[in-house]
Parts: structure tokens; C-alpha cells; sequence
């Protein structure tokens, strides 16, 4: 296309203003200038506009901020429990809790039990490896029959036909005794006679007194046989005999040990050993790997106790085998009589307190040890009278003015002070009076914090 071509199309697409006309009647479409009245608008609309924008920045920078405020909701408590003269927090514990150790050290072959189980007295827990104990039983016991059938021997003494061997012994003895005897006195006349010499009487004559010597050498034997044995010897036989039978029955004892029962009925609450581990009746190690000191731990949980510190200033309220009613915080719903069992005979001077333990006595097994537990305790029922409803409230939503405990309650963007008294202590915060429940109660807030005053709850747009 050549550039005279494009120029002429150019051309044709200017605007033509020539036919706009030049007059400034107020007119949109022949004039080219704004309207007056136009003009004096938008001059108008930009003022106001502006002067919004300036007011709402000087509200921004001269209003007073609204304070953010945390809440939580008041829960109304309608007790049915009468007569309340105390209520306390702690823990559930079972009353008797039981370590089960090995008495004997070895490696364990076997466990048959699991952490929850449920076993009854005399069950077995745990058998060890036994090969070494069986065989030193094995030992003791031989020694001791052995010195048992020794002791038999002596207490029945000689056997007849050991009292006629010993007298056969003595009667061939003497009649030896007596021919040598005749031959001493014809030895003696030939040697008077000169017919032997003075050695051969001295030979003969020694023969005789030997063989007296022998005869009553058995002589002696057979008296002792008749006897029987010295009553000293007896009695150290019987004493060897005892020691042995002991030996015999440590080793029977040790032997048996390696077989571990529980002695009481309950449940295991631990399961410390497993198989292969070496367990120790001394000194367990606390590195892994290390000998165990405990195979299991079990308690019997149909005899728990809420162990509790009381504050000494409240410890004049109870006394000993006083009711209570016993809740814990995983199951609010359920309720459990009580009653003191135990206490402490010392305070604890540290915490001010003196621990107090409450017998529950209906369990069931929706407790378990170490749960959270509420008690209250119950005034004597002459002079119980019904509680009064209150309601929970955090603690930190409690503040002391002018002598008097007030709360703030989140009503319509406000914080409204309210006066309340406290009633008592409960896991969740403190029960108070004043309030009906359901109330939004500011727990977290500026200190300066005014009744009436304008907060922002914090979360909320």
C-alpha cells in the first residue's frame, strides 16, 4: 500500500469539530464547555466528600480505644447435695498400691501378663529361669538325706548280728589267750629244766600278754556295741542333720522364687520386665538395658481413696469418718459416696496443708488412679440445710473493689460489673453467688477496666 493511500485513510478518521457550536447556553449537546450548575455539583460532592474523610480520621485519632476482652461462660451449678461445708480437689489413688519384685536374681523366661490385666491371688505373674536353683536344690537335698540316714544308724545302734560278731571275736580271742596260756607254764618248766633258753620263755611269754591285750580290746568292743553310740554323737548328727535340711530348704525356696505370684487380687497398673531382661532381688540399674528391680505393679481398684490437701484454715471443718461425695472431672455426671479415712498426723509446712484421704466406697470402673477428683464434704445431717444454687466462674474473672468481690460481665458490647459472693472451690474455677449462669464473664481484660465501658470481645468481628 503506498503512503499517499494510508495518509487519505488517516484523514478519514479525524474528528470534524468544526460543526460543534461555540455557544455556552447551558446546553450537553452543542457546546463544549461544563454547565455551570455542573460545575458548582461537583465542587459540592467533593467538599462533602472531603469533609467526611476529615471527620472520620479525627474520630480514628481523638476517639477513645476499645478495649479486647477474653470471656468465658458462667455455668450454673444446681447442686443436689446437701449440707456442704467443704469442698476440695485432688487426685484418685488406690489405696494399696503393691510392687511386685523378684527375691531372687535371674532372667526372665517368661510373663504372662499385660498393663490393665486383672489377676487373683496366687496367680502366676512371671517364671524366671530355674535350671541353676533346681540344681542346687538338687545338692542340698542329697546332703541332708545323707546325714539323715547317718543319724538313723546311730539311733538304732548295733545290729545283733554285729553285738554275736564282736562276741564270736572275744571268744576266739580268749581261747587263743588260754593256749598260749598252757604253753607259757610248759615253756616255763623246760626253761627251768634248762631243756629251752631264757628267749624262748621271753617269746612265749609276750605271745600270752599280747593276746590278753587283744582279748580285751574286744572285750570292750563288745560292750560298746551293746551300749550303742555316745548320746554327744548323736547330737551332732542331729545338728549336722538340721543344717542340711536348712540348706535343702533355702535352696527350695529360691527355686520356688523363680516363679513370681501375685499376692494380692487387683489389676496391673505396670508392666516394668519383659522376656530376656534380668531381674534382681539387690540393686537394680537404672540404664538400659540393666537389671529390674520391679516386675510388675498392681492394685486392687475396688479399694481407692481421693487423696486431698487441705488448706489448714479449712481443717477444722472435718473430722474423722466424716461423709463426702466424691466426682471426678472425666465423668462430672457420676457421683460416689465417701468417707474420711485417714489423717495425716503431720502438716505440711511448706504447702500449709495436711493431707486427708477419702475411702470411696461404692467404685466402679470408670475410675482410675491419678484422675482429677472434687470432694465435698457433708456437715452432720442434724444440721445439714440444702446448699444454695451458685454458679462456676473462672477464678481470674474475681476481683476485690472497695471490699467486695465483682465480676464483668460481655453484655451488648459493654462490660457490666456485677457483685458476688463466693460460695467455694470447684476444679473448674470458683462457685460463686449473684449471677444465674450463661453469663459471658470477662476473664481477661485491662486493669483500668470500667463498669459500662465499651469493650471489643476478643475472636469476634
Amino acid at each position: 500500500m503506498s503512503l499517499d493511500t494510508k495518509h487519505s485513510d488517516l484523514q478519514s478518521l479525524r474528528i470534524d469539530r468544526s460543526s460543534r457550536g461555540s455557544n455556552n447556553d447551558g446546553g450537553w449537546g452543542d457546546g463544549g464547555n461544563v454547565p455551570a450548575w455542573a460545575r458548582r455539583s461537583i465542587l459540592i460532592g467533593i467538599a462533602v466528600v472531603a469533609l467526611l474523610s476529615l471527620s472520620a480520621l479525627a474520630y480514628r485519632l481523638f476517639a477513645p480505644s476499645i478495649p479486647e476482652v477474653e470471656v468465658a461462660r458462667a455455668s450454673a451449678e444446681n447442686s443436689d447435695v446437701g449440707g456442704v461445708v467443704l469442698t476440695a480437689t485432688g487426685y484418685i489413688v488406690a489405696h494399696h498400691k503393691i510392687s511386685v519384685n523378684s527375691k531372687v536374681t535371674g532372667r526372665v523366661k517368661w510373663i504372662g501378663v499385660e498393663k490393665g490385666d486383672k489377676v487373683k491371688e496366687g496367680q502366676v505373674l512371671v517364671r524366671l529361669e530355674d535350671e541353676e536353683f533346681r540344681a542346687q536344690y538338687e545338692q542340698a537335698r542329697g546332703s541332708a538325706d545323707s546325714a539323715r540316714a547317718y543319724l538313723d544308724e546311730l539311733e538304732h545302734g548295733s545290729r545283733p548280728e554285729e553285738i554275736a560278731q564282736a562276741q564270736h571275736n572275744l571268744d576266739e580271742a580268749q581261747a587263743t589267750a588260754a593256749n598260749d596260756k598252757i604253753t607259757l607254764d610248759r615253756t616255763r618248766q623246760l626253761a627251768a629244766q634248762g631243756v629251752l633258753s631264757r628267749q624262748d620263755l621271753d617269746d612265749v611269754t609276750a605271745k600270752y600278754q599280747a593276746d590278753l591285750q587283744h582279748a580285751h580290746s574286744l572285750q570292750q568292743s563288745l560292750t560298746l556295741a551293746k551300749l550303742g553310740p555316745r548320746p554327744e554323737e548323736i547330737a551332732r548328727a542331729k545338728g549336722a542333720l538340721i543344717q542340711a535340711e536348712g540348706q535343702a530348704d533355702y535352696a527350695k525356696t529360691e527355686l520356688d522364687a523363680t516363679v513370681i505370684r501375685a499376692p494380692v487380687s487387683g489389676t496391673i497398673l505396670e508392666r516394668t520386665a519383659e522376656k530376656g531382661e534380668l531381674v534382681t532381688s539387690m540393686f537394680a540399674s537404672g540404664t538400659e538395658g540393666g537389671p529390674q528391680g520391679q516386675v510388675v505393679a498392681l492394685a486392687d481398684l475396688n479399694d481407692i481413696q481421693a487423696d486431698l490437701d487441705i488448706a489448714q484454715d479449712d481443717f477444722a471443718k472435718l473430722s474423722s469418718n466424716q461423709k463426702a461425695i466424691i466426682t471426678v472431672d472425666a465423668f462430672p455426671d457420676r457421683k460416689y459416696k465417701g468417707v474420711i479415712a485417714e489423717i495425716s498426723p503431720e502438716a505440711n509446712r511448706q504447702k500449709a496443708t495436711v493431707e486427708v484421704k477419702v475411702q470411696i466406697l461404692n467404685p466402679d470402673s470408670y475410675l482410675r488412679p491419678d484422675m482429677n477428683t472434687t470432694v465435698r464434704f457433708l456437715a452432720d445431717e442434724k444440721k445439714a440445710s440444702a446448699e444454695p444454687s451458685g454458679v462456676v466462674v473462672p477464678t481470674n474473672s474475681v476481683h476485690g473493689q472497695n471490699g467486695k468481690k465483682v465480676v464483668f460481665i460481655a453484655f451488648n458490647g459493654k462490660a457490666v460489673a456485677r457483685t458476688v459472693e463466693v460460695e467455694g472451690q470447684r476444679s473448674g474455677g470458683l462457685l460463686v453467688s449473684g449471677l444465674v449462669g450463661g453469663e459471658n464473664v470477662i476473664t481477661s481484660a485491662p486493669q483500668d477496666l470500667k463498669d459500662g465501658q465499651k469493650i471489643k470481645i476478643k475472636g469476634q468481628p
